[in-house]
C-alpha cells in the first residue's frame, strides 16, 4: 500500500499526467483517499502540501478552493488560525511547534498528538516520515470518543465515590453488618462485625464461605454446648427457613443481639449488636427501681414484694417478724448539720443495721430515717426481741463524722406473724403502730404490737389534721408565766407558752409540738406565737421582757431575721424587750448559718437564752459557740435539788459558770420555798415556777403586773 501511494503521488506531481490509463489510476487513487474515514494529508520535506482529502478540509473548515497543491505549511496554518482552529496558540506559535514536531520525527516512527479545532472539538493527529513522500499525516476527530471516555471516567469516579461513601456508612454504623448471597458467600461486612467476632483478615474478604465464618464463631465459644457440626447445621437451618430471626447469645462475657433478614434473591443480611452495656444498664435500672440509691438496701417496693412471698409460709403457720425501725434524733441532726452529714449518718446506720441481720433476713430502707427488717423464719418472738436489742445498741454507739461525734438512737416496732397478721399490709401497719408506741415511751427502745395501738395512731393523725386548721379556727392561744428577778424581787420577764383548745379539751404542747415540727407546721404556728406575744407585751410595763421559744425548724425558714424585725415593728416593741429561747439541739453543730442569724438578732438588741440547759449533748461546749444572755437551768435538776447532792453541785456550777461568762441564770421548775432559798443562795438571777406563778392568761397576767407595779410605787413613796 505504501509503495502504491508513493507511486501515485509521483504521478500526480508530474506536470504531465501521462497517458489516459495513468490519469484513470490517479483518479482511482483520489477516490480511495476520499473514502478514508479520517482526514489525510501529505507534506513534502519542504513543508508543501502534496495531497489531502475532503475529511481533512472538513475537520479544519477549509473550503474547496482555499487550499491547493504546493501550498506552504505556514499559509495553511495562517488560514487555519483565521478559521478559529488552535485557539490556545497563535498562528506563529503553532507553526513553530508543529514544524519542530515534524522535523523531530524522521525516524519512520509513528507519532501522535492532539489539537483543538473550531467548535471546541479535539483532533488526534498521527504522522510518519517517508523520504519518498515526506510527512504523511492522519487527522481523526476524537471528540465523541473523548466525551464517551469522560462519561465512563465520571461514572467510574462516581462509583468509586459511592463505594467510599458506602464503605464509610457501613463501617460507621454501630451495629455489625454482614451480607451473604444465595450460595452462602460473603458479599460485604463491616468493621464492627469483624470486631465483635474477632474475625481475621482472611474471613472478611468477599467470597468467604459461611461455613468458614461459623466454624470460627464456634471456636470463639459460641454455642459451645453442642458440636461444631451441630452448630453450623442449626445456623444453616435458620437461614434456610428464610424467616426473620432474632437471637441473643453470650460470647466471651459479652452479650450480642443478632437479627437475620432474608433477601428476595435468596441471600440474607444479618445485623449484630453488642448489647452488653445495654443489658448492664437495664439491670442497673431494675436494681435502682428496687433499691435505695443512698444505701443500696432494698427499697419499699422490693421489701413489700419479699413480704408478699412470705404470706404463703405464714398461712401454713410459719413464723416471721417485721421490725419497723426509726432513727431517733435524726431530724435534728439533718436540720442542724445539713443533708451531707445526714446522708452519712444514714449510710453508717445502714451498715450497722446490716451487721445485726441474718442471711435469710431482708433489710430495707423505706425512706428518710425509716427502715424495715423482715425476719424469716423465726422460732419465736424472742428472736425478734434479741435482734431489736442489738439494733438499738448498734445505732446508739457514737458516730464520728467530719471530726464531730454524733449520737442518735433507734426505736423499733415489732409485729410477729401469723399472730399479728398474715397479709403484708397488716404486718407492716402493725409494726408501724408498735414503733409509734416505742417512740412515745421515750425512744431508744422496742415494743411489740398490741391490740388497741391502732386507736393511738388514729389519735395522732387526728391531732395532725386538727393542727393544720388550728390557726384558721382560732384554737391556739398563749399563756404567760412570769419570771421573778431575785435581786429586783419583781417580774423581769414573762415566757409565752402555747396552748391548743381542740374538740373540747386543751391539748398539751408535748403532744402537738413534736407533730408540728415533724410536719413543718411549726413555722406558721411559730410566726403567729411571735407576733401575738410581741403585740401583748406592749401593754406591760416597759421594763418587763417577753420570752418566746424558737424551734430549730424555724431557723430553716427563709428569713427568720426578717420575721423578727417585722413582728417587733408591727407591735412597736423595742428589740431589747424580746428574749428568744433556743434549745441545745440548734447548736448540735457549729452551724455557721444558725450562728450568723443569732449574732444578727443579738446585734439588734434581742436577748438570746439557752433553754433546758444541761439536758442536751454537750451543753458546756455550746457556751463557747455563742455568747448567750441567759442560761435556763432545766427543771429536772430542781426535782432532785433537795435530795441529791450532785444536783445541788451541778446547779451551783452552772450558776457560777454563768456569772463568770456574764450570763444571767434562770432556775426553772421552782415549786418550794426550800428550792427557792437554795438557788437564791447559789446566786441565780431569776426563778420560774408554780411557787411564784403558774402560766396565766393575758388578763390575769395584766392584773398581776399592775398590782406589782402599784405595790412598788407605794414602797417607793414610803421609802422617800
Amino acid at each position: 500500500m505504501q509503495k502504491r501511494l508513493d507511486e501515485g503521488i509521483r504521478r500526480v506531481r508530474a506536470e504531465d499526467a501521462g497517458s489516459l490509463g495513468e490519469k484513470a489510476e490517479a483518479l482511482l487513487l483520489d477516490a480511495a483517499l476520499e473514502s478514508i474515514p479520517y482526514g489525510f494529508c501529505v507534506w513534502s520535506p519542504q513543508f508543501r502540501l502534496v495531497m489531502w482529502n475532503k475529511n481533512w478540509r472538513d475537520i479544519y473548515g477549509f473550503s474547496l478552493d482555499a487550499v491547493y497543491r504546493g501550498m506552504s505549511l505556514e499559509e495553511v496554518v495562517q488560514l487555519s488560525d483565521r478559521l478559529g482552529n488552535h485557539p490556545d496558540q497563535s498562528a506563529h506559535e503553532f507553526y513553530e511547534t508543529y514544524t519542530e514536531e515534524l522535523l523531530a520525527n524522521r525516524s519512520g516512527a509513528r507519532t501522535k498528538n492532539q489539537e483543538v479545532v473550531h467548535g471546541g472539538r479535539t483532533v488526534e493527529t498521527a504522522h510518519i516520515y517517508s523520504e519518498a513522500l515526506g510527512w504523511v499525516v492522519t487527522h481523526e476527530d476524537i471528540s465523541d470518543e473523548i466525551a464517551r471516555t469522560e462519561v465512563v471516567q465520571k461514572r467510574k469516579l462516581e462509583l468509586e465515590r459511592q463505594n467510599i461513601r458506602l464503605d464509610a456508612a457501613v463501617n460507621n454504623i454501630s451495629q455489625g453488618l454482614c451480607m451473604m448471597d444465595a450460595k452462602g458467600r460473603l458479599v460485604i461486612c463491616n468493621e464492627p462485625y469483624a470486631r465483635i467476632y474477632n474475625l481475621p483478615a482472611n474471613l472478611v474478604k468477599p467470597g468467604t464461605m459461611l461455613e468458614d465464618i461459623l466454624s470460627h464463631l464456634f471456636d470463639m465459644g459460641m454455642e459451645a454446648g453442642g458440636t461444631r457440626e451441630e452448630y453450623i447445621e442449626w445456623r444453616r437451618d435458620v437461614i434456610a427457613r428464610r424467616e426473620y430471626g432474632k437471637n441473643i447469645h453470650e460470647l466471651n462475657n459479652r452479650t450480642v443481639l443478632m437479627q437475620h433478614h432474608p433477601m428476595k434473591d435468596g441471600g440474607w443480611v444479618s445485623t449484630h449488636e453488642d448489647i452488653t452495656e445495654q443489658k448492664q444498664n437495664e439491670a442497673r435500672i431494675r436494681h435502682l427501681a428496687r433499691h435505695d440509691a443512698l444505701t443500696d438496701l432494698p427499697n419499699r417496693i422490693e421489701f413489700l414484694e419479699q413480704m408478699a412471698k412470705t404470706e404463703a409460709g405464714l398461712s401454713r403457720g410459719e413464723m416471721a417478724a417485721v421490725l419497723y425501725i426509726d432513727l431517733d434524733h435524726f431530724k435534728a441532726v439533718n436540720d442542724t448539720l445539713g443533708h451531707a452529714v445526714g446522708d452519712e449518718v444514714i449510710k453508717q446506720a445502714s451498715a450497722r443495721l446490716w451487721g445485726t441481720t441474718r442471711e435469710t433476713d431482708v433489710l430495707a430502707r423505706l425512706g428518710g430515717d425509716e427502715f424495715a427488717l423482715l425476719m424469716r423464719p423465726i422460732e419465736d418472738a424472742e428472736v425478734a426481741a434479741r435482734v431489736a436489742d442489738r439494733i438499738i445498741k448498734a445505732i446508739g454507739a457514737p458516730m464520728h463524722i467530719g471530726g464531730q461525734q454524733i449520737e442518735i438512737g433507734a426505736s423499733v416496732g415489732i409485729a410477729v406473724g401469723p399472730g399479728d397478721g398474715v397479709k403484708t399490709d397488716t404486718l407492716v401497719k402493725n409494726a408501724d403502730l408498735a414503733l409509734y408506741k416505742a417512740k412515745s415511751e421515750g425512744r431508744s427502745t422496742y415494743h411489740f404490737f398490741e391490740a388497741g395501738m391502732d386507736a393511738d395512731l388514729q389519735q395522732r393523725r387526728s391531732i395532725e389534721a386538727g393542727l393544720r386548721l388550728a390557726l384558721q379556727r382560732k384554737e391556739l392561744r398563749l399563756m404567760y408565766q412570769p419570771l421573778l428577778g431575785l435581786a429586783e424581787n419583781r417580774v423581769t420577764c414573762v415566757e409565752a407558752l402555747l396552748r391548743w383548745d381542740h374538740e373540747g379539751r386543751t391539748i398539751s404542747p408535748t403532744e402537738f409540738i413534736p407533730i408540728a415540727e415533724e410536719t413543718g407546721l411549726i413555722v406558721v404556728i411559730g410566726e403567729w406565737v411571735l407576733r401575738e406575744a410581741c403585740k401583748t407585751a406592749t401593754s406591760w410595763p416597759g421594763d418587763v421582757r417577753v420570752a418566746v421559744n424558737l424551734s430549730p425548724i424555724q431557723f430553716k425558714s427563709r428569713d427568720l431575721l426578717g420575721l423578727v424585725k417585722s413582728a417587733l415593728s408591727d407591735a412597736r416593741l423595742p428589740p431589747t424587750r424580746l428574749e428568744l429561747e433556743i434549745t441545745e439541739s440548734l447548736l448540735l453543730a457549729d452551724n455557721d448559718a444558725n450562728l450568723k442569724v443569732l449574732h444578727e438578732l443579738r446585734a439588734m438588741g434581742v436577748r438570746i437564752s439557752m433553754d433546758d440547759f444541761g439536758t442536751g449533748y454537750s451543753s458546756l461546749s455550746y457556751l463557747r459557740s455563742f455568747p448567750f444572755d441567759k442560761i435556763k437551768i432545766d427543771r429536772s435538776f430542781m426535782r432532785d435539788l433537795t435530795g441529791r447532792g450532785d444536783s445541788q453541785a451541778i446547779i451551783k456550777a452552772v450558776i457560777g459558770l454563768g456569772q463568770s461568762l456574764g450570763m444571767s441564770t434562770t432556775a426553772e421548775g421552782v415549786e418550794t420555798e426550800e428550792q427557792l432559798e437554795m438557788v437564791r443562795a447559789h446566786g441565780a438571777s431569776e426563778v420560774q415556777g408554780f411557787l411564784f406563778s403558774p402560766p396565766l392568761p393575758p388578763a390575769a397576767l395584766a392584773n398581776l403586773l399592775h398590782s406589782e407595779a402599784t405595790k412598788h410605787q407605794v414602797g417607793d413613796k414610803k421609802a422617800s
